[in-house]
C-alpha cells in the first residue's frame, strides 16, 4: 500500500529555526595514517576532540558514548528486501537514533521491486517514528539519476541522504549540460534530508579539495548542496535540522587515494580530518546561500503580487 505520510525530518524538539547540523561520520577516522592530524586515543578522547572541533553529532559508534559527550547520534545500514525494513527501523529507534541512512538493493531490481522496497521503508520509518533516508549510492537502487528521479516522482513521501560523489564521478555529470541535469534532479534535491560530505572530481570520487577555492567541481557540489538545502528549508518546521556528515573513507576500500611515499610504499595524499573540516565549512556556506536564495525568491514573489 502506498505511503500516506512523508518520512519525517530530524527535529531537536525546540522552536529553533531550521538549521544545518554539522556532524561527522566516524568512518572518516578509520585507519588514520600516522601523519594524520585527526584525533587518536580511546572513544571518549576521540569524541571529545570531535566536539571541540565544532561538530554537533556523529554517525556510527556507540550511541551511549555520543550522548554522554552531548553529541547527537545517527546510524546507517542496508536493506535488500522489503521485509527487512520494519526490524531495521525498530532497532534504530530502540538505539535512540535520530536518523538512519540506508543502502537499498543492489541496482538490479525492477521498478516493481524498487517500489516495494521504498514503500516498506517509508512505512517502517513512519511506524517507528525514526527517519530512514535512502542514500544516493552506486550499486543500489539509486545508482543513476533517471531511476532516482523516478523513485521520487512515484513516491513523493520518500526522503534521501545525498552522497552526490557517486553520481558526479560515477555518471560523469559534467559530460553534457550539467545545469540541465541539476534541473532534472529537482524532485530529488527537494527531498534531501541528510548529507554524506564527500567531493569527487569527474574521474575520482574522493579527492582533496585544498581550501575549496578555484575548483569547478567544488562549485558544482556547492550548487547541489545549496539546492538540496533550499528543498529542506522550503517545508522545514521549527526544530528541524539537516545533518551534514563528512564521510571520507580509507584506502583499504579504495576511497582515499594514495601516492608513493618515497620509501617503496604508499601513503594517503590527503589529511581526511582536515578535509572534513573544509567540507563542513563549504556546506555551511552552501546552507547560508540557500537561506539567501529562498529569501530572495520570497521577496521577488511578493513584489510580483503587488
Amino acid at each position: 500500500m502506498p505511503a500516506t505520510q512523508p518520512i519525517r525530518n530530524t527535529n531537536d524538539g525546540t522552536q529553533q529555526a531550521p538549521y544545518l547540523r554539522t556532524d561527522l561520520n566516524l568512518g572518516t577516522l578509520c585507519d588514520q595514517p600516522a601523519d594524520s592530524s585527526g584525533p587518536v586515543g580511546d572513544e571518549q578522547a576521540i569524541l571529545a576532540a570531535i566536539k571541540k572541533a565544532g561538530y554537533r553529532g556523529v554517525q556510527g559508534g556507540s550511541p551511549a558514548a555520543a550522548r554522554a559527550m552531548g553529541l547527537g547520534w545517527s546510524t546507517g545500514g542496508r536493506i535488500n528486501l522489503p521485509q527487512e525494513a520494519d526490524a531495521f527501523a525498530r532497532d534504530a529507534k530502540a538505539q535512540g537514533a535520530e536518523a538512519a541512512t540506508l543502502h537499498v538493493g543492489w541496482g538490479m531490481e525492477s521498478d516493481v521491486e524498487i517500489d516495494r522496497l521504498v514503500d516498506a521503508i517509508i512505512e517502517a520509518s513512519n511506524k517507528h517514528a525514526v527517519p530512514l533516508y535512502i542514500e544516493t549510492h552506486r550499486a543500489t537502487i539509486t545508482q543513476d539519476i533517471y531511476r532516482t528521479v523516478g523513485i521520487a516522482l512515484r513516491h513523493p513521501h520518500v526522503r534521501f541522504n545525498a552522497d552526490f560523489s557517486h553520481w558526479y564521478t560515477g555518471l560523469e555529470l559534467v559530460y553534457g549540460d550539467i545545469n540541465a541535469k541539476f534541473d532534472f534532479l529537482a524532485p530529488v534535491f527537494e527531498r534531501i534530508r541528510f548529507f554524506h560530505g564527500r567531493i569527487g572530481d569527474p574521474s575520482c570520487m574522493q579527492v582533496d579539495v585544498g581550501d575549496g577555492t578555484g575548483l569547478t567541481y567544488v562549485e558544482h557540489f556547492r550548487e547541489m548542496w545549496t539546492r538540496s538545502s533550499v528543498g529542506f528549508l522550503s517545508s522545514a518546521k521549527p526544530g528541524d535540522f539537516i545533518s551534514f556528515c563528512p564521510e571520507l573513507l580509507h584506502p583499504s576500500i579504495f576511497y582515499a587515494r594514495t601516492i608513493a611515499d618515497g620509501k617503496g610504499g604508499k601513503k594517503e595524499y590527503s589529511d581526511r580530518w582536515q578535509q572534513a573540516l573544509v567540507l563542513t565549512r563549504i556546506a555551511t556556506e552552501s546552507f547560508a546561500a540557500a537561506v539567501q536564495r529562498l529569501s530572495k525568491n520570497s521577496s521577488q514573489g511578493a513584489s510580483a503580487k503587488r
